[in-house]
C-alpha cells in the first residue's frame, strides 16, 4: 500500500504548534507519511514546505482581516488549488477558521470524495453557533480540545466529533516541575496578548492596574513573556507604564509560569497554560467598537476557558466596559496574598487539571489514529 499523503492547513502561530506535534505523531505511527500544506517554522523544522509564509494570513479581528482581505483571498485560492492539485488522502486544517474553513469549502466543491478532518473546533459553543451545522457541508470529522465540544456539536447538529484531549497536557511536567513555594513568590505575571491588535488595547489597561496596585504595595516584579511577533509593538507601549518589567522570551515563558504568584492575562489560550500551572489570575478582553456590535451573538456565561471546563466562573473575567484597571487592580490584589480566592483558583485549576488528563494516550497521538484512518478511506 503506499504511503499516506497528509496535507496540513495551519492558520497562525498556534496551530503551528499542534502542526507540527501531529506530524510527529503522524509519523510515529506511520514513518513513511508524506506532507504537504501551509505551516510555519514549528511545521517546517518537522519537514513541511510551506505554500507560503504563515505571516501572510495568521491576521485577527474584523479590522485587520479586512486590511489585508485582497492577500487572504488570494491564498484561500492557491491554498485550495494546491490541495486538489497534490490530490492527498486527506486534508487537515487546523484552527483559524477564517482562512481554514474557506480552504476546506473550496476543496469540498472540487474534491467531494476527499476527507476533510478539522483540528480544534472553532468555539461555535459561544457564539455564531449556526456554524455547527454549517461544518457538515465540509468536514467529516472535528477532532476536539476540550471535553464539552463534542457534546455541544452534537447539540448544534454539527459534524462528528472526536474529543482527542489538549495538547497543553503534553507540556504538564514543564509547566509544574521544580515549582518554588508559591508563598515566596514575588513575580507577577502580565501576558497583553499575541496579537498586535491585542497588545494595543490591553497594555496601557494593565499598566494602568499596575500603578494602582503599586500605591499599595511595590514588593513585586513585573514579568512579561514577549513573543517575537509583538516584541516591537509591546515595547513602545511600555514606555507609558509606571515600572519596567522584565521581558522573557517564550523559551523562558513556562519557567516564569512555575514561580509566579498571580497573573494579569488577556484571555485565550494562555488562561489553559497559567491553571494547569498553577497560577491564580485575573482576565480581561477587549475588542474594536465594531466588533464589539457582534456581543449579542455570544451564548456562553464566560469565555476563559479554565471556567469553561469546569463549569463554574471560578476565575474572575473583565470584558470591554469592565476591563477597567480599577477592576482588574481589585482583582489582583487578594490573589498577591493568602485569600479566600486565591485558594478558590488553586482548588478549581486541579479539577481542571483532572477533567484533561482523564484520556490516555496523548492527544497528538489519538489525533494521528483518527487522520490515518480518514486517509485510508481516501486511498480507497
Amino acid at each position: 500500500m503506499s504511503a499516506p499523503r497528509i496535507f496540513l492547513v495551519a492558520g497562525e502561530a498556534s496551530g503551528d504548534q499542534l502542526g507540527a506535534a501531529l506530524m510527529r505523531a503522524l509519523r510515529a505511527a506511520c514513518p513513511e507519511t508524506v506532507f504537504a500544506g501551509v505551516g510555519g517554522e514549528a511545521m517546517a523544522r518537522e519537514g513541511l514546505a510551506s505554500l507560503f509564509p504563515l505571516e501572510d494570513i495568521a491576521v485577527m479581528g474584523l479590522v485587520p482581516v479586512l486590511a489585508r482581505l485582497p492577500r487572504l483571498v488570494r491564498r484561500i485560492a492557491q491554498t485550495a488549488r494546491a490541495v486538489v492539485d497534490e490530490a492527498p488522502d486527506c486534508l487537515v486544517i487546523i484552527d483559524a477558521p477564517d482562512f481554514t474553513h474557506r480552504v476546506a469549502r473550496r476543496v469540498r466543491a472540487a474534491r467531494p470524495d476527499l476527507p476533510i478532518v478539522d483540528y480544534v473546533s472553532p468555539t461555535v459553543w459561544a457564539w455564531r453557533p449556526g456554524r455547527a451545522r454549517a461544518m457538515r457541508d465540509y468536514v467529516d470529522c472535528l477532532l476536539a480540545l476540550l471535553p464539552f465540544e463534542p457534546q455541544a456539536h452534537l447539540r448544534l447538529g454539527g459534524p462528528r466529533c472526536v474529543y482527542v484531549g489538549h495538547p497543553l497536557v503534553e507540556r504538564l511536567d514543564e509547566l509544574t516541575r521544580h515549582s518554588h513555594d508559591r508563598g515566596a513568590a514575588r513575580s507577577l505575571l502580565v501576558l497583553p496578548g499575541s496579537r498586535l491588535a491585542e497588545v494595543r488595547r490591553m497594555t496601557p489597561i494593565y499598566g494602568d492596574a499596575l500603578e494602582l496596585l503599586l500605591r499599595e504595595r511595590a514588593d513585586f516584579e513585573v514579568v512579561i513573556p514577549v513573543a517575537p511577533n509583538v516584541e516591537k509593538t509591546l515595547r513602545r507601549e511600555l514606555l507609558g507604564w509606571p515600572l519596567t518589567p522584565r521581558l522573557i522570551g517564550q523559551a523562558e515563558k513556562f519557567a516564569a509560569f512555575r514561580n509566579a504568584r498571580a497573573a494579569l492575562v488577556t484571555s485565550g489560550v494562555a488562561t489553559l497554560e497559567l491553571a494547569l500551572a498553577g497560577v491564580p489570575m485575573a482576565v480581561a478582553y477587549k475588542v474594536s467598537r465594531a466588533e464589539s456590535l457582534l456581543r449579542f451573538l455570544v451564548k456562553v456565561e464566560s469565555i476563559v476557558l479554565p471556567n469553561l471546563i469546569i463549569g463554574e466562573n471560578i476565575v474572575p473575567e473583565f470584558l470591554q466596559e469592565a476591563a477597567t484597571p480599577r477592576a482588574l487592580a481589585e482583582a489582583l490584589r487578594p490573589l498577591l496574598r493568602d485569600s479566600a480566592a486565591r485558594d478558590a483558583q488553586l482548588a478549581a485549576f486541579q479539577r481542571v487539571r483532572a477533567r484533561l488528563l482523564e484520556r490516555g494516550r496523548t492527544p497528538s497521538a489519538r489525533a494521528a489514529d483518527i487522520i490515518l484512518e480518514y486517509a485510508s478511506r481516501g486511498r480507497s
